[in-house]
């Protein structure tokens, strides 16, 4: 049985940057910068949807003089489906916490202890302490 889990926040923002230019090229270090997510967090994100048929990947065909190639990330059609899905699931998500957080707070109640009958609600300072002679 296939395990399937909601995508985090991190990578619904990476494939929402992805479809706005699908057939664009980009390089992992441009969408970290872009989105303000650590390299850390950013490249395992793309392997996984790299592994999962999400993302084509391809060695940059001519780097910089002096500098190693790149690797590149664009989305393939089934990622093109999988991030409009995930972003219609996400927003649905949203949704409907923010209606359960208006219905949670519109519908609160403060529950405030009474005293018991004959009890004067209001606090009063304890009476003073007598004072020992000789102390």
């Amino acid at each position: 049985m296939t395990r399937t889990r909601r995508p985090s926040p991190q990578t619904i923002a990476v494939l929402r940057t992805l479809t706005e230019d699908p057939g664009r090229w980009r390089y992992g270090y441009d969408l970290c910068a872009e989105l303000g997510i650590q390299a850390g967090s950013m490249y395992p994100i793309l392997m996984r949807l790299a592994d999962r048929g999400l993302l084509e990947t391809s060695w940059e065909a001519e780097p910089a003089p002096g500098k190693p190639p790149r690797h590149l990330y664009r989305l393939t059609g089934a990622g093109r489906a999988y991030a409009a899905s995930a972003a219609a699931t996400a927003a649905t998500t949203a949704a409907a916490a923010a209606a359960a957080t208006a219905t949670a707070t519109a519908t609160a109640t403060t529950v405030v202890a009474l005293p018991p009958p004959g009890v004067s609600p209001v606090r009063t300072a304890p009476p003073p302490r007598p004072r020992l002679e000789g102390a």
